[in-house]
């Protein structure tokens, strides 16, 4: 049965599970969400289906639970959304609000890109394929959230806004299913724009 998403007046999906987050404050003033940000996420590395993310993005990570957590327990970090191998959808700031997902970032001649974008973790890392049910309930977020968002018009990877530092999503990212034909971005480049091509 394919998903369907819808967003109340205060930016949270209803489907999701809600799991606020601290790590979020308000976008500039006059500034919309215009680009969607796709990353990969796991905690520990290459382990999947525990709380770790969840805990990060709570600042709830207990730096004891694993030698890697020493490193990042410190962060103040989150993304608007969480999409878990099984496709299960967890929220944890509203899309009317900014998230700290993307840091140095650049998207054309725009930098900040936490102000205008919205950020999309997928369990997953740069080693491995993405699960269809991930793809599914990515697709159908992606439609209802340009159904909520008419701003939201370009889609990129964590890579592409700040290269050299990020990776993700990473080789294994099928990006057909959000630009390909039928995807909610058909027929856009996940690519940065650039910005000498466009008419001053």
């Amino acid at each position: 049965m394919e998903k369907s998403f819808h967003f109340n007046e205060l930016g949270w999906c209803d489907s999701a599970i809600q799991i606020p987050s601290p790590n979020t404050d308000a976008r500039p003033d006059s500034v919309d969400a215009s680009l969607l940000v796709i990353h990969n996420i796991s905690l520990p590395p290459n382990e999947y289906g525990g709380n770790g993310v969840i805990a990060l993005f709570t600042n709830q990570l207990n730096p004891s639970e694993h030698p890697y957590y020493e490193g990042i327990a410190h962060l103040r970090v989150s993304a608007h959304f969480f999409i878990r191998r099984t496709g299960e959808l967890v929220q944890f700031v509203p899309i009317t609000q900014r998230a700290w997902h993307a840091g140095i970032s650049r998207w054309g001649e725009k930098e900040r890109c936490n102000d205008f974008s919205i950020g999309i973790e997928l369990e997953g890392s740069d080693f491995e394929v993405f699960t269809d049910t991930q793809y599914q309930t990515l697709s159908q977020l992606a439609i209802a959230l340009k159904a909520a968002l008419p701003t939201l018009l370009e889609v990129t990877g964590h890579s592409h806004i700040a290269p050299g530092r990020k990776t993700d999503p990473g080789p294994y990212f099928n990006w057909a299913s959000l630009i390909g034909e039928g995807g909610a971005f058909a027929g856009k480049s996940p690519e940065q724009p650039n910005s000498n091509s466009e008419a001053s």
